[in-house]
């Protein structure tokens, strides 16, 4: 993600900042400019950019609920933003834990369009494809007849992105990646894991396309229910990490391309990063390790420079977090395998945004 500037003082800004904490204006994230904009008021509900004078703009609906910074067309007649359009179910807001969980979601689902639209990868609505259009619902656990909570489940299907909003809660998160064993789980993984299934249908149509994802990921036309349950039953194969990213990755094919997907994302939003803040690996006597991020990730044809930049600079930060006491940022080793199977989605990724 890129640093920002405020137009109006020059001061630093961040992604998710409402406003500018040397001159007061307040901020909006601009999806035509791609940018976080200082802003001035015309009336109640329009704002101009303070370096564009001649548009008029108004919040998308959620900022009521401090939920979304985002700005929309005054003169658009839909009251979403292009992230929160795509929205069915969320949560409620007449709680406080209803409230916190969809801001906490909403921030990450507005990272994760970031990525879309930085990539101009084809987001259609459920009124452009009725049957495979983009959709989100963020679901309630429910009561079972015996009383106790029955988790909602998160997934995908045939463009419906379900997100357990109890997800949203640190001590629920930990304790399910705790039990399922798992080195990573996040809300902004799970939205760019799922979203990796919806690509798949989306751009990989075409027949040399389809040949060569099944020749590195497998057929995903394998039953998925045994697959499931066979992982689940007798746990991943031994030689897992000599082939996959993770052990779920391991169960079927379409959950190892969901799953590369979701590195893919990790690895090139997180050079960015390290791009704006001007991060450079030079480890003393580790010619091996030095990194700097001298390009832009995310139009990058040739994945072997990201994984040049990012591995070096994986191994810094775990480093890093680790002189803090803290996990690994990045847990994952890139295999072989694995490098082939990201360079087959950058590809794909690029080719669909060029």
């Amino acid at each position: 993600m890129k640093l920002f500037t405020c137009d109006s003082c020059g001061h630093a800004v961040h992604f998710d900042n409402r406003g500018c904490v040397t001159c007061g204006h307040r901020l909006g994230f601009n999806t035509e400019t791609l940018a976080v904009h200082a802003l001035e008021p015309l009336n109640d509900l329009e704002w101009r950019i303070h370096t564009q004078p001649d548009k008029a703009w108004k919040f998308c609906a959620n900022a009521a609920f401090d939920i979304c910074n985002w700005l929309v067309p005054a003169q658009s007649g839909d009251p979403y933003c292009i992230a929160c359009h795509h929205n069915r179910i969320v949560p409620v807001t007449n709680t406080p834990e209803g409230l916190s969980r969809w801001q906490r979601i909403g921030q990450a689902q507005r990272h994760l369009f970031y990525s879309l639209l930085r990539w101009k990868l084809p987001r259609p609505t459920r009124a452009d494809d009725p049957q495979g259009g983009l959709v989100f619902d963020f679901l309630a656990d429910e009561i079972g007849p015996d009383g106790n909570p029955v988790p909602a489940m998160t997934g995908h299907e045939d463009g419906l992105i379900s997100l357990r909003a109890a997800e949203a809660d640190d001590a629920t998160r930990e304790s399910i990646r705790v039990a399922m064993n798992e080195p990573y789980r996040t809300l902004l993984g799970h939205f760019r894991h799922e979203i990796g299934h919806f690509y798949w249908t989306q751009l990989v149509r075409d027949d040399e396309t389809l040949a060569e994802a099944r020749r590195i990921f497998g057929d995903e036309r394998a039953d998925y229910a045994q697959a499931l349950q066979r992982n689940y039953e007798q746990g991943p194969p031994a030689d897992w990490q000599e082939r996959f990213i993770s052990t779920y990755a391991s169960c079927h094919p379409a959950e190892d391309f969901a799953e590369t997907w979701a590195h893919n994302f990790h690895i090139v939003d997180t050079l960015e990063t390290a791009r704006s803040f001007g991060l450079t690996v030079d480890p003393v006597r580790h010619d091996d390790m030095q990194a700097e991020v001298d390009f832009d990730p995310y139009n990058v044809s040739d994945s072997k420079r990201l994984i040049d930049a990012w591995v070096p600079l994986s191994v810094a930060l775990n480093s890093i977090q680790r002189s803090m006491g803290q996990p690994d940022s990045y847990p994952f080793v890139l295999n072989q395998p694995v490098m082939e199977k990201l360079d087959f989605i950058n590809r794909l990724i690029y080719r669909a945004g060029h």
